[in-house]
């Protein structure tokens, strides 16, 4: 009988590796990438992040013209001039005509002060918006660190399930060579024949999910959505410590953009300020007499007084908006730094828990069911043992496998959300 047992087990060896040989690989055509690949690709082609490329060049080439002063005025026509052109001519009596041609130039001189408070602001504008852009890499990095972990996972639940139909064979097979000689029967016989159609149907939903993951990595890298590739399937359980609000306010990318937009809000309110001091211009006119007359010309100096109360009304109302959106934007990152420690110590406590529980699985739980399932082999294959019962211990041993592994999927979970938290990669 042991005999008949090692020839199936040496056929069902042989029938796997021909199996094998006979469907041709494309491992040498299609790239494994692992995680750090993916970031990094992400990083680079996804039109989010292009965008605020695209946004951030817009502000700094805006900023160039932040030391530019108001165009030239230019004028030109008739000045005190009759409309009766015959009283354009000199007069008999030698006395000259009446009226002129005039050209005018006029130009504004910008306040440095408002200039110097205009270049600082502008050029302050693209700062907020390459924080936003890391804020949001950090989300996109989240994204696919979700979808690559749970391939990972979908991957070993494959693997498990390719060893426990090669269990379930023997157990069939066994089962069937026992009958024909009247050493067996059939009790569990077809209870093993379903749970092999079930491992069949798992195999098919947990393909889905990788095809399903695959799509929304080859998205989020801005390829086509079928283009083929592997992943790397190690990964690393991080080890984290508690931070303060110290650490969210240098490490949080969408924290410091908000920062970046207080700074903004300042330096738009001393630009509101120069607003209301006095503009001072120059205007130049010159004129062509008529019928002798000779030219002439006014140069005089201009100023503007933005300061005058029904003047004033606009720029005093934007100072105090400001300051308004000031004190909102500094609420608004208290909370930003609150919800981050607390989701922090949450995520802490939850990951804690959780690598316990993975721990106890590798360590204890499954190493036990695996003594019990080999000690029920031997007994089956000794003919001392009945099938249900190995077949009980089989279904035991491979659901606790695989709620190891599902285990393992939340605990990586826990750990990009933690690394998103922490903005870490």
């Amino acid at each position: 009988m042991q005999k008949s047992i090692i020839l199936i087990l040496v056929l069902a060896v042989w029938q796997t590796r021909a199996r094998a040989q006979s469907v041709p690989t494309d491992a040498g055509l299609t790239p494994t990438l692992n995680l750090d690949a993916i970031l990094s690709a992400v990083a680079a082609n996804h039109p989010s992040v292009k965008m605020y490329d695209a946004d951030i060049r817009a502000s700094d080439e805006a900023a160039k013209g932040a030391r530019s002063w108001e165009a030239p005025e230019l004028g030109t026509g008739l000045w005190m001039t009759p409309y009766n052109p015959s009283l354009w001519k000199r007069n008999p009596d030698g006395t000259s005509g009446m009226g002129q041609y005039m050209i005018s130039a006029q130009q504004m001189i910008p306040n440095k002060k408002e200039l110097d408070a205009n270049e600082k602001y502008l050029r302050a504008v693209s700062a907020a918006g390459k924080e936003s852009k890391q804020a949001n890499l950090n989300e996109l990095y989240a994204a696919a660190k979700m979808s690559y972990y749970t391939w990972l996972i979908a991957a070993k639940k494959l693997t498990v399930l390719d060893d426990n139909e090669k269990l379930l064979n023997f157990m069939i097979q066994s089962t069937e060579i026992r009958y024909k000689n009247n050493l067996g029967k059939l009790n569990a016989y077809y209870k093993a024949k379903a749970a092999l159609g079930d491992i069949e149907n798992q195999r098919i939903q947990l393909q889905n999910e990788i095809t399903q993951q695959q799509v929304r990595l080859n998205t989020l890298m801005d390829r086509a959505t079928q283009t083929p590739f592997h992943i790397d399937t190690t990964y690393t359980i991080k080890e984290y410590s508690p931070a303060d609000s110290s650490y969210f306010l240098q490490a949080r990318s969408d924290i410091k953009a908000v920062q970046k937009n207080i700074d903004l809000a300042y330096l738009q309110q001393d630009l509101e300020r120069t607003k209301l001091k006095p503009q001072f211009g120059i205007q130049y006119d010159h004129m062509f007499g008529f019928g002798g007359t000779p030219m002439q010309y006014t140069l005089m100096a201009t100023v503007r007084l933005p300061m005058a109360a029904w003047s004033s009304k606009k720029a005093k109302a934007g100072i105090e908006s400001l300051k308004w959106k000031e004190q909102s934007l500094a609420q608004q990152k208290q909370v930003m730094i609150n919800e981050a420690t607390g989701q922090m110590q949450g995520l802490l406590a939850s990951i804690d828990s959780k690598k316990k529980q993975v721990q106890l699985f590798k360590q204890n739980i499954l190493p036990a069911l695996q003594k019990n399932y080999q000690v029920l082999q031997l007994a089956y294959e000794q003919n001392t043992g009945e099938l249900f019962e190995l077949l009980d211990a089989w279904q035991t041993l491979n659901m606790t496998q695989l709620e190891y592994l599902q285990q393992l999927q939340d605990l990586l979970t826990l750990q990009t959300e933690m690394d998103k938290t922490l903005q870490q990669n």
